[in-house]
C-alpha cells in the first residue's frame, strides 16, 4: 500500500495514526499500544501522534479488554487508552486510518468524503502475512485469540513503522 505521506514527517509536523475497531477495547488499543511502543523503541516519540477508537460508542470511557492488557502485559507492552468513538472531524485530523477489519474500513469510508479515502486502509495492508486482510476480533476466542492478534498487529505495526521511517526529517 501507498502511504499517504505528502510531507516530510518532523517534530512540528508530526504524523498522525489513528487505529480503528469495534468497540475500542481490544484490536485497536493493542495496536496503538503495540505502535507506540515500537516508535519509542526506535526513539521516534516526536514524530508521531497515535490514539485509537471503535466505530461504535458500546464501551466509550472504558480501558481495554483485560485480556488484551494481560497479553500485552506479557510483551512488556502497557495498554493506556480509553474507548471513543471515532468522529467525523478524525477524517480531517489524523494523517492515516487504519481499520482491523472490513466491517469498520466499510463503516469509515461510509463517514468519508472523496478526499479522506487515500488515507483509509486496513491494518493487515501492512502484515506481511496478511491472510484474509483482517484481524479477527479476539472477544469469544479465549487468550489464544487475543495473543493471535497481538501478534498479527505487531507484524502490521513493524511493516507500518518501516515504511513511515523513511519519511522522517530530524533536522530542518
Amino acid at each position: 500500500m501507498d502511504l499517504p505521506v505528502e510531507r516530510p514527517i518532523t517534530k512540528e509536523n508530526h504524523y498522525k495514526v489513528c487505529f480503528v475497531c469495534l468497540g475500542n477495547i481490544c484490536r485497536s488499543p493493542t495496536a496503538e499500544g503495540i505502535f507506540q511502543h515500537q516508535v519509542e523503541k526506535r526513539g521516534l516519540s516526536p514524530f508521531f501522534e497515535i490514539d485509537s477508537s471503535g466505530t461504535s460508542a458500546f464501551h466509550e470511557g472504558e480501558s481495554a479488554n483485560s485480556k488484551s492488557q494481560r497479553t500485552a502485559r506479557k510483551h512488556g507492552i502497557t495498554l493506556h487508552s480509553k474507548a471513543r468513538r471515532f468522529k467525523p472531524f478524525d477524517l480531517d485530523y489524523f494523517d492515516l486510518i487504519l481499520a482491523m477489519d472490513n466491517e469498520n474500513l466499510s463503516n469509515l469510508k461510509q463517514m468519508a468524503s472523496e478526499k479522506h479515502l487515500e488515507k483509509i486502509a486496513r491494518m493487515r495492508d501492512f502484515d506481511p502475512q496478511p491472510g484474509d486482510g483482517q484481524v479477527p476480533d479476539p472477544y469469544y476466542g479465549g487468550i489464544d485469540g487475543f495473543e493471535n492478534v497481538f501478534q498479527i498487529v505487531k507484524r502490521s505495526c513493524t511493516q507500518l513503522l518501516d515504511k513511515l521511517e523513511p519519511h522522517i526529517q530530524s533536522e530542518p
